[in-house]
């Protein structure tokens, strides 16, 4: 895991003026939003399903898929679209709200996939609930659109 990246992202996220209490719970998950993606990134379809509730619902490209449709239909090709095309986040925000948090992040992704031009902006939003093994994703809700070049 890049742990780097792990650390960049529990700083980052922590809103000015949060609870002392709250920062732990808070770099956990942002720990976890963060090794959802280097999952993905890596091609790692285990590590990033171990990081799915059972009853996760993922919201994308105009539908909603529980985990078993995400593992079957979406998630290959988030895997090979992450490897390829490594997005850039951003912004991150945490809050946490007993066991339950939620984290909202945009990103920027550019490049060439599959011989075409990608510039885009993403937003996403993950639910998250503690468990005893630690804090899982409930809900991913991603959204996109293409940067057009300004001027013309």
């Amino acid at each position: 895991m890049r742990i780097h990246a792990v650390l960049y992202a529990a700083i980052a996220i922590l809103p000015a003026g949060s609870a002392q209490a709250q920062a732990p719970d808070s770099a956990a998950v942002a720990a976890a939003v963060s090794a959802y993606h280097a999952a993905l990134q890596a091609g790692d379809s285990a590590a990033a399903l171990d990081l799915l509730a059972a009853d996760v619902l993922v919201v994308e490209s105009g539908g909603v898929e529980s985990r078993e449709q995400y593992r079957a239909h979406h998630l290959p090709a988030d895997m090979n679209y992450a490897k390829a095309l490594p997005s850039a986040r951003e912004s991150v925000r945490v809050v946490v709200h007993g066991d339950v948090a939620w984290a909202v992040g945009t990103s920027r992704t550019s490049g060439t996939y599959r011989d075409r031009e990608v510039n885009s902006a993403g937003a996403e939003l993950m639910v998250l609930t503690r468990e005893a093994a630690g804090w899982r994703i409930r809900a991913i809700h991603w959204s996109s659109r293409a940067i057009r070049p300004s001027g013309g």
